[in-house]
């Protein structure tokens, strides 16, 4: 299926491995031209950079000026806008609970799970407009609306960031530009399975095994296995391209049947 990507401009956030990573691929894959936002350079960005179709851009978007930063290099080396996909974030749990989270810890999971996204978005989207037929695809979190204690900030930030893109697509629809959200489940990335991932960090706070850890987790899915970072990319692209052309403020889980309700 064509998904008439081809040409288009695209800006991913936390484009330097996983769920970033995989978008970018898919998205280069595609046609389109690609700014990913990383803060260093990895292996798998560095070879996609070898292509004039990627251009990396580093930059900390958990700064006030990163966002501004990002979408000029973006709009000056491909002279225009289409698509923005708010994809950074980071999660550290709280196995100590609620009363261990200070003001800082706070302060670091808002920022770099909501206020990225909404700097970024508001850079992006005069350019967005202009473009004609403009996309934002947010990467959320099933744990918007499955509170989970010892994620307590992460769930927070996430929560607001889909209020924000739902409150948001009703007053840029009209103008041309969709914007939709994307809730993943876990996640085979390093977020989740990397050496300071959740379920590194919660085995060493209760004593078991990670990997043990991690298929506990993986069997609470109807499939029983962790998404794959290229499924949530293969998603992410329908929503950005003209064949979703008629959807918007709508949320989409990818999560293995791990939410039960409706």
């Amino acid at each position: 299926m064509d998904l008439h990507l081809s040409g288009k401009v695209a800006v991913v956030t936390g484009a330097s491995k996983g769920i970033g990573l995989a978008v970018v691929q898919a998205l280069a894959a595609e046609g389109a031209r690609v700014a990913a936002a990383a803060r260093t350079l990895t292996e798998p960005l560095s070879e996609l950079a070898a292509d004039d179709q990627v251009l990396p851009v580093f930059v900390d978007l958990a700064t006030p000026e990163g966002p501004a930063h990002l979408v000029a290099e973006a709009v000056s080396s491909f002279g225009g806008l289409d698509i923005l996909v708010n994809n950074v974030g980071a999660v550290r749990p709280r196995p100590a609970g609620f009363l261990s989270v200070t003001d800082e810890d706070w302060n670091w999971s808002l920022t770099i799970n909501f206020l990225a996204a909404v700097r970024t978005t508001r850079e992006a989207l005069p350019h967005l407009i202009d473009s004609g037929n403009g996309a934002v695809v947010t990467v959320g979190s099933v744990n918007s609306f499955l509170p989970d204690p010892a994620v307590i900030d992460y769930c927070a930030g996430k929560a607001a960031l889909a209020n924000f893109c739902k409150a948001l697509s009703k007053e840029v629809g009209p103008h041309g530009v969709r914007v939709n959200t994307v809730s993943p489940g876990p996640v085979a990335t390093d977020l989740w399975l990397g050496d300071e991932g959740v379920a590194a960090t919660v085995s060493a706070a209760g004593g078991v095994d990670a990997e043990a850890v991690a298929r506990e987790v993986a069997g609470r899915a109807v499939t029983g296995r962790f998404t794959r970072p290229e499924e949530v990319a293969d998603l992410v692209l329908m929503l950005a391209g003209d064949r979703t052309g008629n959807v918007t403020g709508s949320d989409f889980v990818i999560d293995g049947g791990l939410v039960t309700t409706l």
